[in-house]
């Protein structure tokens, strides 16, 4: 891949921000529809709204992390740019669609590259029927919510509340609670990519529940579809030795040893 045009996104962090001036003095900042690589400085949750924003464009993306933790991006290194991005692997993930019902009646939709959570809205647990495709998982989950997460998510909010790790290219999802109350010792699911999660609130005024898809919140849900959206693509680039696959796969020897 050879790399003439870049378009650089920077976080407005004090991690980041710094690095804006001395970028854009010795590289010229292309609109993104003709550069040839999207270039973005920030963390996870930085590059996750980047993503989705920039999606229309289908260029590439590689991250630099100038966040915390930075999953999803490659160290931060100006030095030789064009031929680490170059160099780079790419990896395609695809996003969860969640079709969202509201208490009155609101139907919205929204995209999750990492996790769709169903969180408890109130000091109550929350009351919530699992269905996958016509079979129902979990007549009644009493707990502080689940999480539905990809693969690429698997090893952000998913693995806190002890879900499996799933690996890159496993077109699966796993369906995780948190903190279940009754059934007390049920661990959650995985299921094909191509399955469609149905999720209820069976207690809507006593019970409320709020939707999450990566940092968009939805409040009073009834119930969410959730499937992922294979026709769209997002394509991330890794350095060589950073690769998503190879961190994964690290995360899963890590857990196997705890």
């Amino acid at each position: 891949m050879i790399i003439k045009k870049i378009h650089f996104v920077i976080d407005n962090t004090n991690k980041a921000k710094p690095f804006r001036k001395k970028i854009y003095k010795k590289y010229k900042n292309y609109p993104p529809k003709i550069s040839d690589v999207i270039v973005v400085l920030g963390g996870d949750g930085f590059m996750l709204q980047t993503l989705k924003k920039y999606q229309k464009f289908n260029k590439p993306f590689y991250g630099m992390n100038r966040g915390t933790f930075g999953f999803l991006m490659n160290k931060f290194k100006l030095q030789n740019l064009e031929n680490n991005i170059s160099r780079s692997k790419s990896v395609s993930i695809s996003p969860l669609e969640a079709k969202v019902t509201t208490k009155k009646n609101k139907i919205q939709s929204a995209f999750a590259i990492n996790e769709v959570s169903l969180l408890r809205q109130s000091r109550q647990t929350a009351s919530l029927r699992i269905v996958s495709g016509k079979k129902v998982i979990i007549k009644k989950l009493i707990s502080d919510g689940v999480i539905i997460s990809t693969p690429a998510g698997s090893t952000a909010y998913n693995l806190s509340v002890h879900g499996p790790i799933l690996s890159i290219n496993s077109k699966k999802i796993a369906v995780t609670p948190i903190s279940p109350f009754r059934p007390r010792r049920w661990k959650g699911k995985i299921l094909s990519s191509s399955t469609m999660v149905k999720i209820i609130n069976l207690n809507i005024k006593k019970r409320p529940v709020s939707v999450v898809a990566d940092n968009l919140e939805f409040r009073n849900i009834t119930n969410v579809l959730i499937k992922a959206n294979n026709s769209i693509k997002f394509k991330l680039l890794y350095d060589k030795n950073n690769s998503l696959t190879k961190k994964i796969k690290l995360e899963q020897i890590r857990k196997q040893w705890v």
